[in-house]
């Protein structure tokens, strides 16, 4: 037998780490962070134990980089649904209305990365990460920023703000209430974006986790599954 080619290996390398963030994002939304362990996530990945410290130092490490993929794969979709625009106050819009959505529709998983930002090795900084930087920074280019590099850093940080606000235990604030302090912040109407008693588009808010994930592989698990 012929050995594998380099894209080969990379394609295989890729899916795999693709469903340990899957399983990490799932196990950790269904039993929460302590309860899950990394051999939780090897299993429902289908995956060798090892191959999860191969692509991760850590369980902390593994789940913020699943978080990220969550976030900046929900802003994508934000930002490209349709009606399709390049309004740059209706993308901003509706990259606010993605990340708080994500308190509500995850509360477990956000509350679980604020945590582990606030840790002392903070900020993991991976490919998930930049991905989400890079559609936050050419947001704020479209919105219409003389200087994305500069006014960037000051909308992730009023999003974290906002996230953390939501899902603070005891005294969490209302999401309009959050929604409504950014949208002035940043001269958007209420009507933009999706509206807290709006119904949201297909797709905006699915909880479905796998959707963010390579459909051929799901289709190639389901297709073993079946035989």
């Amino acid at each position: 037998m012929s050995p594998r080619s380099r894209s080969v290996n990379e394609e295989l390398r890729r899916r795999s780490r693709e469903k340990l963030l899957q399983a990490a994002l799932e196990l950790v939304s269904e039993h929460g962070y302590e309860a899950t362990t990394l051999g939780d996530i090897a299993d429902r990945a289908g995956s060798a134990r090892g191959l999860v410290s191969y692509y991760f130092p850590g369980k902390r490490q593994l789940v913020q980089s699943a978080v990220h993929r969550l976030m900046h794969c929900t802003l994508q979709e934000a930002l490209e649904r349709e009606p399709r625009t390049e309004d740059g106050r209706e993308l901003m819009a509706r990259a606010i209305d993605a990340i708080l959505g994500l308190t509500r529709d995850h509360p477990v998983l956000m509350r679980q990365h604020m945590a582990g930002i606030l840790q002392g090795e903070g900020f993991v900084r991976c490919a998930e990460q930049q991905r989400l930087a890079e559609l936050l920074n050419d947001t704020m280019a479209r919105y219409g920023s003389r200087d994305a590099a500069v006014d960037y850093p000051m909308l992730r940080a009023l999003l974290m703000g906002a996230v953390y606000a939501a899902l603070v235990p005891g005294v969490p604030m209302s999401l309009p209430v959050l929604r409504a302090e950014l949208f002035r912040r940043y001269g958007l109407d209420w009507e933009q974006g999706v509206p807290p008693d709006a119904e949201a588009p297909d797709g905006t808010y699915d909880k479905n986790l796998s959707r963010f994930f390579s459909p051929e592989d799901r289709a190639a698990d389901r297709a073993g599954q079946s035989k």
